[in-house]
Order: C-alpha cells, then sequence, then structure tokens
C-alpha cells in the first residue's frame, strides 16, 4: 500500500512513525521544510530562551530506522484524484493514500496591512523573525533620542488571548522586569508596554472559569495590559488601530489571533467546511473521495456529539488522528472492519510566567495552578517533544533559565545580502 503523507507535524509524523518498518506500506512524507517542529515552544525560541534545534529535528535523520518511510522536501501545488496523483513545486507522486496533515495557517481575516506589517507565531521562521526584530528594536531604542521613537519600540502589541497570547505576554513581562533591567539599564523608565488584545470576554476562553480569572489576575500583576472585547482593525505607519476607535503607538504587533487551513487544487469544493477544513467521515475519509484522508488542525470530523462543531485545534488531537488512522490503515490490509475516531481530552493547559501556571482536567474535573501547574506544564511539554535528544536539550536550557533567571541565547543571528560589485 503505497500512502503519501502531506505535512510533518505531529499529525504526519505520528501516522508515518505507527507505519514504519511495516512491509504492507511504503510511505512518503512530504513537506516544504525538512525538519519536525514542536508548535508549542516556539515562544521560547521567539524570546530567546531556547535554541531552534532543541524543538526541531530533521525528518531523514528521523526516519532514518524505518526503511519504508521516506522524505520529500516540497510544496503541493495539485491533487488529480483522478489520476492518483500529486503535483509538487519539483515533480509529481503518485499514491494509493493521501493523506492531508497540512495543520493550519494563520489567519489575518483579510486585514493587509497587519498581514504585511504583523509577525505572526505559526513556523520557526516566525520565531527567529521575531526574536530578530525585538532584539533590534531594543538595540535602536537604546541609542535613540526621541522619547516617543523610543516608546514605540519597546512596546509590543499581542493580538490573540488563547495559550499562544497568554504566554507571550507573561514572557515579556518577566523579560522587561528582570533582563532588560540588567542588559538595557539606559532604557529603564523609558516607557516599555505590553498589551494583549482580544475580542472575547475572557482569555483562555476554552479554560475553566478559574484559569481565566487565575491567568487575568497573575498578567495585571506582571504588568500587562490587558484589552477585552478588543478587536486590531489595522496596523499601518507603526500605529495599531482598534476596532474602536482607540490608537496604540508600537512598531511591533504580533498576531496570534486566528488559524485557518489550507485549501488545494483538485478536491472538491463541497469537501470544505468552516474555516476551510477538510470534512471528513468518523473514519478521516475526506467526505466526496474515495482514497483521501485528512488529520489534526486541517481535518473537521463531526461525528462525535460531544463536539458538534469539531475538534478542538490541538496537539492531542493531531496526535490521536495520526494513530488512530495508522490502526485503520493496518486493518485495510487485514481486511478487518475500521474504527472510528473517539477523541479522548486530556486536558489543557498554559504557562504564565515563572512558577505560574493553569491546568485543567477533564476526568475528574478539576482546576489547579500556580508551582504546581507550572511543574506539569513543563513535564508535559518535554514528554511531548519529539526525540530524547530534544528533551534533553530542551530540560538543560529551562535549567539555566530557571537558576539564572535569565538565558544567553538573545543573539541577532539572520542572512545578510552580499555586496554586489559593478563590472
Amino acid at each position: 500500500m503505497n500512502i503519501v503523507i502531506i505535512g510533518g507535524g505531529f499529525a504526519g509524523v505520528n501516522l508515518a512513525m505507527a507505519l514504519g518498518n511495516n512491509k504492507d506500506f511504503g510511505i512518503t512524507l512530504v513537506d516544504k521544510n525538512n525538519y519536525n517542529f514542536f508548535p508549542p515552544l516556539i515562544y521560547q525560541v521567539a524570546t530567546g530562551f531556547l535554541e531552534p534545534s532543541s524543538i526541531s529535528y530533521p525528518f531523514r535523520k528521523l526516519f532514518s530506522s524505518k526503511e519504508n518511510v521516506h522524505f520529500r522536501l516540497g510544496y503541493l501545488q495539485k491533487v488529480v484524484p483522478e489520476e492518483n496523483k500529486i503535483i509538487l513545486s519539483n515533480g509529481e507522486l503518485t499514491y494509493d493514500y493521501l493523506v492531508f496533515a497540512t495543520g493550519a495557517k494563520t489567519n489575518y481575516f483579510g486585514m493587509e496591512n497587519v498581514k504585511k506589517n504583523a509577525i505572526s507565531m505559526k513556523t520557526l521562521d516566525d520565531a527567529i523573525e521575531m526574536r530578530n526584530k525585538l532584539l533590534q528594536q531594543m538595540e535602536q531604542a537604546a541609542i535613540a533620542t526621541d522619547p516617543e521613537d523610543i516608546k514605540k519600540r519597546l512596546t509590543v502589541v499581542i493580538a490573540g488571548g488563547g495559550p499562544t497570547g497568554v504566554e507571550l505576554s507573561g514572557m515579556f513581562a518577566e523579560m522587561r522586569n528582570g533582563i532588560l533591567k540588567k542588559e538595557y539599564p539606559e532604557l529603564v523608565g523609558k516607557g516599555s508596554e505590553i498589551y494583549l488584545i482580544d475580542g472575547g470576554d475572557e482569555l483562555l476562553s476554552p479554560m475553566s472559569v478559574k484559569s481565566q480569572q487565575e491567568t487575568y489576575a497573575d498578567l495585571t500583576k506582571l504588568g500587562v495590559n490587558i484589552m477585552l472585547k478588543s478587536r486590531v482593525k489595522d496596523f499601518v505607519d507603526d500605529t495599531v488601530y482598534l476596532a474602536s476607535g482607540e490608537t496604540i503607538p508600537s512598531k511591533t504587533l504580533i498576531w496570534a489571533a486566528g488559524v485557518t487551513a489550507k485549501v488545494f487544487e483538485g478536491i472538491p469544493a463541497e469537501s470544505y467546511g468552516r474555516g476551510s477544513r477538510l470534512l471528513t467521515d468518523e473514519f478521516n475519509k475526506v467526505n466526496g473521495t474515495t482514497n483521501i484522508y485528512a488529520i489534526g488542525d486541517t481535518c473537521l470530523q463531526l461525528s462525535e456529539p460531544e463536539y458538534p462543531h469539531g475538534h478542538p485545534q490541538v496537539a492531542q488531537t493531531a496526535i490521536q488522528q495520526g494513530k488512530q488512522l495508522a490502526r485503520n490503515f493496518k486493518l485495510m490490509v487485514e481486511n478487518k472492519p475500521l474504527e472510528p475516531f473517539k477523541y479522548v481530552d486530556k486536558g489543557s493547559m498554559a504557562i504564565i510566567g515563572r512558577m505560574k501556571a493553569v491546568a485543567d482536567l477533564p476526568r475528574p474535573k478539576v482546576h489547579f495552578g500556580g508551582t504546581i501547574a507550572w511543574f506539569a506544564w513543563l513535564f508535559i511539554h518535554l514528554l511531548s517533544l519529539i526525540t530524547q535528544r530534544n528533551r534533553f536539550r530542551t530540560l538543560y536550557n529551562w535549567m539555566i533559565a530557571y537558576f539564572t533567571k535569565d538565558q544567553s541565547l538573545r543573539m541577532i543571528i539572520k542572512p545578510t545580502l552580499k555586496e554586489t560589485v559593478e563590472d
């Protein structure tokens, strides 16, 4: 059975690994990057507390012990279902079964200036861009003389009150209250502000009321300006415009406010649902197709009564769907009945700052916060990293940060354009 997987995130990698070294399957995983990375921790790369290699790992190295799993670097351009073929940016592939595990991309809700000028938080490229920009703004602020210009460079606006927005806000606040004072003493008292903006009535909307209240209180105590029931409308000329008419002068807008799935040529329009996600049956087969499947964030499965609007777009959904689809492929080979996907909610959590976090467990329904939740967050995220190497590197960096309340990874590293010499 020849299976092509598009996307090497949680869903795609778990599917490929579960079918690895199984002679009944030939697996080809296609991705635009040559590495897997761990999205929940990219904000720590962006803030200089982890290096990129701590949360990423090359696909070819990952699959080197799986003889039947192969990697192809490329972009998917078109699907030709009637020929069981896909067209990539660098060639073609045929398949018996095609699996979309393409995740989600940033949704700017049609705001072109925000798309052009804001920093998203979806990829390692985004994280490195953000780290470079923040450090460059601080260096420029250190030599600037205009108070308004300095304040613009030091003010960070974060749109989106989900886990990413909350975790970034807390990290920035602690950096401002500690690292900034030590390393940039000339900037102390120059107006550094952190704004967290969300259109809802609360932060961390899917979590419990206790988690929401504790998060709000802890971030406020850290000095974060929280603006609920507010929405970013535009970002141009170093100014963030809100729907209310308010403005925030800033050179940095971080966009963590929404995601949408990707649409691919060759897939029928009726196969897409809300948020451009692919509609599937209980076995993850895309509606209107015979041998195309979707798992993870790009999948919209409406078969479970408990999730009438689809499963949450989180890591656990992707991991569980990847493993379940692998089991079903094995059942296909054995001509046995397939097993419908059933999501197991393992709870949700968010880190707010040093020794501060919130966590909710579904069964039994329990909330806990503070130090216990903080250690639980660290433990769960360490276990979720893809290799032992990633776990050790991340733990090492976290230990340094914990004992020193600092980290030495704040370096501006970016490609430079070579000067051209005219003949």
